[in-house]
């Protein structure tokens, strides 16, 4: 028999924006389900692009909001003190995905690359994690084909030296089934997504908890002056190559920036520690 937290239902949000990830322990099992509804996170997306002009071909749509799904269901099964960013090269159809958050704040960032991405001979998945001040941890993974779903599973299985299992439920309901020591691990590999949609009424569920996240990147001008800083003191011809002002974007949301040469040597100039 399940516990009250299967009762939880999928569409369950915070007044204030963005979604609630519940994490729930699977007794008998040891295994940790995290799931979500990620239409609130994915409207959010699509206002962005809107607010700031930006297109991403639908071939490449799909591709974006699978692996968004999966990056938040692993964000939200990791520790809270912990930075978490995803990067994912695919060379057929040839574009990057970048994805992080702060679990500390639950703002959750990503984006789409399609120019200037360098042709590789294979699918290359890079995860970096951040926690406290420890040292930044690295992981990176081969793999096949464009489904982000079996490449973060087999992330899990290579890097992670554990199994996990991400299962699309319709609707844009979407759970991460992760392995925990002594976890049965037939069960895990075997169980479909029908009896991952029933799992509270056949499987006794613990609560652990329900973390909020939210589409936020937090740039400004500000943080573009800091990230072009470096660049501006070593060589400020070859930054601006002759022009007075120029124009980037965030690496992080893509949201377009136009900064003038006089603002950037304004801003190192009170900024000289």
């Amino acid at each position: 028999m399940a516990t009250d937290s299967g009762d939880t239902p999928f569409t369950e949000k915070p007044a204030d924006g963005g979604i609630v990830v519940t994490t729930e322990f699977v007794r008998h099992r040891n295994a940790l389900m995290a799931r979500a509804h990620l239409t609130p996170l994915y409207l959010d997306y699509y206002l962005h692009l809107a607010d700031q002009r930006l297109t991403v071909a639908s071939e490449y749509d799909g591709i974006f909001k699978q692996a968004l799904a999966a990056f938040i269901l692993h964000a939200a099964s990791r520790p809270r003190p912990e930075m978490v960013a995803w990067t994912i090269s695919l060379q057929e159809p040839r574009l990057n995905i970048f994805a992080t958050t702060d679990n500390e704040t639950g703002d959750v960032i990503g984006r789409v690359f399609t120019e200037n991405v360098k042709e590789a001979p294979r699918n290359l998945f890079y995860v970096e994690t951040v926690r406290g001040r420890q040292p930044r941890r690295r992981s990176v993974i081969e793999f096949s084909g464009a489904d982000v779903f079996a490449a973060a599973s087999q992330f899990y299985e290579n890097s992670e030296q554990r199994p996990g299992r991400f299962f699309d439920l319709g609707d844009e309901n979407f759970v991460l089934l992760s392995a925990h020591p002594d976890c049965d691990l037939e069960w895990l590999r075997t169980v479909e997504t029908a009896g991952v949609k029933h799992l509270a009424a056949t499987e006794t569920l613990v609560r652990m908890e329900r973390r909020r996240y939210r589409w936020r990147c937090g740039c400004d001008e500000q943080r573009m002056f800091q990230v072009l800083a470096p660049a501006m003191k070593s060589d400020p011809d070859r930054l601006f190559d002759g022009d007075e002002v120029l124009r980037i974007e965030c690496p992080r949301c893509a949201a377009p920036y136009i900064v003038s040469r006089e603002a950037l040597e304004a801003y190192i100039a009170t900024h000289k520690e």
